[in-house]
């Protein structure tokens, strides 16, 4: 039998992801686990193909098929499904959930739908990026055990695969027969502290995995968009791990510009994203996911006060300095971990943090013992008020208009809530020093906000404190700014971050989504819920069959761009669905609208 070793990567938008809440994987249209870090987001990964590595994990039909897959309701369990000459064949891929942070369960159930089933199954894991292949290879019990650099792994369901001693990438190869209407089950678990005496079972790991995803995911019926809402907290509740923390996204190094340096490592807490899904999950009703940011940011505020940085580990631990590392990276991008925005200042998440603070009392989900982050972080805002910083966009450091008037939002946002224990008339008088002086310094002569005192481009990310309140909706700047960002920064209802220079939209980065569903909210704050529902729709359809988005959308080439998936376009998305304007919307399409 031939190896079916798989090293080509796949578009982003055929990607499928599964999740624990402590891991992420990407799984192609081949059955191709061709992403997967142990024992958490931010280790090496055991399965590397999604960067140029050779590790990879397939189960993929022996002959020729065509491809596609859906997930189940209110999960990340995703069901690949292949259509081939003499057969249908499922194949059901989960992370045993929630997950262990020491302990990951990659759970592989192959079902033939009508005839017999054959599937070419490789596994051959290597960590630290291609450095440390399998060692120590032995059967015990029915099952493969191995060592996997400082992992520990156990293989159950495949007794008879054979063993490769390939000294570049040793792994199993297995031809598995699976009859009509039955299925096979493939268990893989990887640990760094040790594995229990026996494998689980998996009749039981999946009941339980299907049982804890319908119970952490709400049932989203009210909002313009309830299949892709539910699926939005699924991705989000797959992303926050048991710490409270939630990664901005599953991977590092995947361009957002081919062959420009553009490629981050993103496996981190972002203080900002993960305000805006506190929000979003605020504005849908969905709390658990509310106080999982409000306990994280809190505790981060109250350990770090005003020195409190950008992004943190899932344990709340600086986070790495950039690094390359040896494999050749998505194409157009290379392979890096770390990042740079350990280094930055952003005065913009004292606002964000202050804002789901307020969504938090509002909703009386503000513990008591955190309402002193609520006063350290207008202490920092005080402080730090005069200062440049490098913004929502991590670039140069500068008076950003952004940064000050989503901090004026926030302290309007906690002075309106006496439940955050924020001094009112200080919160209030702060927030009103900050818009005049941005006012001073960063409108437009056309009567706009404009990026900075420097920069007197339109900047899309001031959508953000508009729709938070930072100055009122009949303010004459908000609909300027508005109207400027439809005019010059949008695209058959996709919206750009700003323009560089003269150059054309689309030239220098794809189309941000996070600005196209702040965009669908702007307008519908404005009353303009058709244009809502445009910006919307257009956004919502910007992601392949599993439904994830990525931070940018190639508008040309209808492809996604950048890390995947993007935690704050899902939020943004939720929380869009369920503005009262775009949920009128939907409810005047009547019956076939799509919903469940």
């Amino acid at each position: 039998m031939e190896p079916t070793r798989i090293e080509q990567p796949h578009v982003l938008r055929e990607y499928a992801f599964a999740a624990d809440g402590e891991r992420g994987a990407l799984i192609g249209p081949r059955g191709d686990i061709a992403w997967l870090c142990a024992p958490q987001w931010d280790s090496a990964p055991v399965f590397d193909t999604l960067i140029g590595g050779s590790s990879v994990y397939s189960v993929t039909p022996d002959e020729r098929c065509v491809w596609g897959g859906h997930y189940d309701p209110r999960s990340l369990i995703w069901n690949s499904r292949w259509v081939t000459g003499s057969t249908v064949i499922e194949c059901r891929d989960a992370l045993a959930f929630p997950g262990d942070a020491h302990r990951v369960v990659v759970l592989r159930r192959v079902r033939a739908l009508h005839d017999e089933a054959r599937v070419l199954v490789e596994l051959n894991p290597v960590h630290d990026y291609g450095q440390a292949p399998l060692r120590d290879v032995r059967r015990a019990a029915g099952a493969w055990e191995a060592r996997c650099g400082r992992l520990r792994l156990r293989w159950s369901g495949a007794p008879d695969a054979a063993f490769d001693e390939d000294p570049v990438c040793p792994g199993w190869r297995l031809l598995l027969r699976v009859p009509p209407g039955e299925y096979r089950d493939l268990v893989l678990e990887l640990s760094d502290i040790g594995l229990p005496d026996a494998p689980p079972d998996p009749e039981f790991s999946w009941t339980a995995t299907e049982f804890n995803w319908n119970q952490e995911v709400p049932v989203l019926r009210a909002n313009a968009a309830p299949r892709d809402a539910s699926h939005a907290y699924a991705v989000l509740r797959g992303m926050t791990g048991s710490g409270g923390g939630m990664v901005a996204a599953a991977t590092t190094g995947l361009p957002e510009r081919d062959e420009q340096g553009a490629n981050y490592d993103y496996r981190y807490v972002w203080i900002r994203d993960q305000c805006l899904a506190g929000q979003a999950a605020a504005a849908a009703g969905a709390l658990p996911l509310l106080d999982s940011a409000v306990g994280f940011i809190a505790e981060r505020l109250l350990a770090d006060g005003p020195s409190l940085m950008p992004a943190y580990t899932l344990r709340g631990e600086a986070v790495p300095r950039e690094r390359d590392v040896d494999l050749p990276g998505y194409p157009g991008g290379t392979g890096v971990v770390g990042n740079r925005v350990r280094d930055q200042f952003q005065l913009d998440i004292f606002g964000e943090a202050l804002l789901v603070f307020a969504a938090a009392a509002r909703h009386d989900h503000l513990p008591a013992e955190y309402r002193s982050a609520v006063g350290l972080a207008v202490e920092a805002i005080a402080a730090h008020r005069d200062r440049r910083d490098a913004g929502i966009w991590e670039i140069d450091d500068e008076h950003w208009a952004h940064s000050g008037l989503i901090c004026a939002a926030g302290l309007r946002a906690v002075a309106g809530s006496p439940d955050t224990g924020a001094d009112s008339a200080v919160c209030t008088a702060l927030a009103d020093a900050l818009v005049s002086r941005v006012a001073k310094t960063s409108v437009h002569p056309t009567g706009r906000w404009q990026r900075s005192p420097r920069h007197p481009e339109v900047d899309a990310a001031l959508l953000l404190p508009i729709i938070r309140g930072a100055v009122p909706l009949g303010d004459p700047r908000v609909r300027a700014t508005v109207s400027a960002v439809a005019r010059e920064l949008s695209s058959d209802y996709y919206v750009y971050r700003y323009r560089d220079g003269e150059n054309p939209l689309g030239d220098n980065e794809g189309a941000f989504l996070l600005c196209g569903f702040a965009m669908a909210i702007a307008t519908a704050d404005l009353s303009l819920p058709v244009t809502a529902a445009r910006y919307f729709e257009r956004n919502r359809a910007a992601c392949g069959t599993p439904g994830l988005f990525a931070e940018e959308f190639d508008v040309t080439q209808r492809q996604l761009r950048g890390n995947l998936p993007q935690a704050f376009v899902h939020a943004l998305l939720l929380e869009a669905s369920n503005h009262p304007a775009l949920q009128r919307e939907w409810a005047n399409l009547g019956p076939g609208d799509g919903s469940p």
